[in-house]
């Protein structure tokens, strides 16, 4: 059973939407054994099972803020969505369907990184890269306070 997960997820075709799928696969390249890192195009119901069997879960995503350059580290709950289908859930729907399907729900953060470019592209902006390298600090961070990592 891995300790914790991390999923990052966003569209690789639209600049900064990439950003989630980046810091996965960074995570990835890391090898931390206790540490499951998924990078994924969107959220998916067939994700609840990895989180199910997680006791900590950190969803990355790209984010527009216009009033901020922030990167957020949010707290999340499992929370009932009617929108939870074949294709796309959100990241407290499911948090609600590992514990409705598999009794657990792991302690989850929610990791949003400011982007400025989401135009067709492969590359990520400046303001994208810099948000990056903090939300890779902070998730570094969660893991290490996280005893068993």
């Amino acid at each position: 059973m891995e300790t914790a997960i991390v999923i990052g997820y966003g569209n690789e075709l639209r600049g900064d939407d990439a950003i989630g799928q980046m810091i996965a696969r960074i995570i990835k390249s890391r090898g931390l054994l206790s540490v499951k890192s998924i990078a994924v195009h969107q959220l998916t119901p067939e994700l609840s099972e990895p989180l199910a069997s997680a006791r900590l879960a950190i969803f990355v995503d790209a984010c527009v803020d216009y009033q901020s350059d922030k990167v957020k580290v949010i707290s999340l709950l499992p929370s009932y969505s009617q929108n939870i289908n074949g294709h796309i859930c959100d990241p407290q729907s499911l948090l609600y369907l590992a514990k409705f399907l598999y009794n657990n729900c792991p302690e989850t953060w929610l990791i949003t990184v400011p982007g400025v470019n989401f135009e067709l592209s492969d590359q990520i902006s400046p303001t994208a890269e810099k948000g990056m390298e903090i939300a890779l600090t902070k998730i570094m961070e969660i893991l290490n306070q996280n005893h068993n990592l």
